[in-house]
């Protein structure tokens, strides 16, 4: 493969596995604040804000984490037939599916780029009784979707180079190569 592919590969996984194991973080950000809900609901005047953020930070851990996600295979797949498949052919089905997902991220961040540019334009808040302002979220979920569609272009990219003997798998842990995460080292 050539070595443009090769660093746009190492880049883009090192940057989704950065994010993505920042963004793990946000669990315990949600947590809070829907612990926070909790207590003030039982014993103050209820928060008006604690629903809407613990939403905004799903939707944010969502979103951000799916490109590391992706990154480690964790999605959920179908492996009624997938498992029986010789490597190679479930290497096939992988790039054909991606090239899939690769049009369907693109229509979403088509999406997600008008639906930025006018909250931002417009200044959109939300219809709650807090009423926040809707960019900063829907700059996130534009973040992520672009993120998820450069891992995509990363996973045809490895796939390909996978279909032509060559492995750009990078270890996500430093460990050796072709190691999955979670697994056991000898």
């Amino acid at each position: 493969m050539p070595r443009a592919l090769k660093t746009y590969v190492r880049v883009v996984d090192g940057v989704n596995l950065w994010i993505g194991r920042c963004v793990m973080l946000l669990v315990f950000a949600m947590m809070g604040v829907l612990l926070w809900s909790s207590i003030s609901k039982t014993f103050f005047l209820p928060s008006l804000w604690t629903l809407e953020m613990a939403q905004f930070l799903m939707v944010a851990y969502f979103l951000l984490g799916g490109a590391y996600s992706m990154q480690l295979g964790a999605h959920v797949r179908m492996d009624l037939l997938y498992g029986a498949w010789s490597d190679r052919t479930k290497t096939w089905v992988d790039a054909f599916t991606v090239v899939f997902l690769i049009f369907y991220l693109v229509l979403l961040l088509y999406g997600a780029y008008s639906s930025t540019s006018y909250a931002l334009e417009y200044g959109e808040r939300s219809y709650s009784a807090w009423r926040p302002y809707m960019a900063p979220i829907k700059l996130v979920m534009s973040l992520g979707i672009l993120l998820m569609l450069l891992q995509a272009f990363s996973t045809l990219i490895k796939d390909i180079a996978k279909l032509r003997g060559e492995d750009l798998t990078a270890p996500p842990d430093g460990g050796a190569a072709g190691e999955k995460s979670g697994e056991a080292r000898a």
